[in-house]
């Protein structure tokens, strides 16, 4: 999962959300009014020992699951971020079979890795086991998912688990909350960690992959040029990729990492679209997966020209401040 969205899209009053949308802000009616559609909108909510959880019901984007007050997914466009977070790096592999999920506790990530035929094992591990509850209840595309007999749902530190864990994977993915001050969640972008965890658990010709934080023109230098340097430092070919979320507010960024060259022209990967992965992708195809790639020319600069690398003592963080362990 990842905590997202500009200051104020979505800000909790009087025991309610106001979505700020952009488009209706609802300035023109009463406060009375106000409050009780506030109220309406919240479908459910709920909190763990590590997070506060809410369902809202928004005009825009439809159903949206917010987390410390942060929006992590909505019901009409979480399937860009969830389509290019995974079929990317699965699409790259010659032939995935094993895949370790970070975080992921909203169950949509192991939803998309599930469409792919050759997979047969997905271990995902998410440290909030309400959270997972949550979800697992309440967002129904995800059923189908949870009950896969493919899926091992591990509660645990996401660290932790891969530091200990006796097997390797053909693709680890980071859905991960963002690096936020306060919170333990930027050691999972640490050098230390992809070069001593990460690395060592990717079976021959593996695949790493994160989502990497905010990527526009004004929001890009935060933490997705540091983390695209810092796997610079790690693997040897690292690929960055970007895609415009709309309840994001923004464009998002990704970054793959592997051992061996990302060399599929568009064609090879349509094929592969077509051989492996059951069903439609609504959002990604072999020609928008390499478009993607090619990043505008000021986000292009700052990723070639980034020096800074990530580490437990000099990291970046985004707008927000974390509560708890998050993945």
């Amino acid at each position: 999962m990842v905590g997202a969205v500009q200051e104020g899209i979505v800000r909790e009053m009087n025991g309610g959300f106001e979505v700020m949308s952009g488009y209706d802000r609802s300035s023109m009616a009463p406060k009375q009014q106000q409050r009780e559609e506030e109220s309406k909108c919240v479908l459910h909510r709920g909190a763990s020992k590590y997070q506060e959880i809410a369902l809202i019901d928004t005009k825009h984007f439809g159903k949206a699951l917010i987390i410390d007050g942060k929006m992590q997914s909505t019901e009409v466009d979480e399937f860009i971020y969830h389509e290019s977070l995974i079929h990317p790096p699965l699409l790259f592999h010659p032939n995935p079979k094993t895949v370790f999920i970070m975080g992921g506790g909203e169950g949509s990530a192991a939803r998309e890795v599930l469409r792919h035929n050759t997979v047969h094992r997905v271990v995902m591990c998410d440290i909030d086991q309400e959270v997972v509850d949550f979800c697992r209840t309440y967002l129904t595309v995800n059923w189908d998912a949870f009950a896969s007999d493919k899926l091992c749902l591990i509660i645990n530190d996401a660290r932790a688990e891969l530091e200990k864990s006796r097997e390797k994977f053909d693709v680890i993915v980071g859905d991960l909350a963002d690096p936020v001050e306060g919170g333990p969640c930027y050691q999972l972008y640490t050098k230390s960690f992809y070069q001593h965890i990460v690395k060592p658990k990717l079976n021959d010709r593996g695949v790493f992959v994160t989502q990497a934080g905010p990527a526009g023109v004004l929001t890009h230098k935060e933490v997705f040029s540091s983390i695209y340097n810092t796997l610079r430092h790690v693997f040897k070919y690292v690929k960055a990729y970007t895609a415009h979320v709309p309840s994001f507010a923004d464009t998002w960024g990704w970054v793959m990492a592997s051992d061996y060259p990302f060399s599929m022209n568009a064609q090879q990967i349509n094929e592969r679209i077509k051989e492996r992965i059951d069903g439609e992708l609504v959002y990604l195809s072999g020609e928008s997966l390499i478009s993607s790639t090619i990043l505008n020319k000021s986000v292009y600069q700052s990723l070639l020209n980034e020096t800074h690398v990530y580490t437990e003592d000099d990291a970046r963080f985004i707008y927000g401040h974390g509560r708890a362990r998050c993945a």
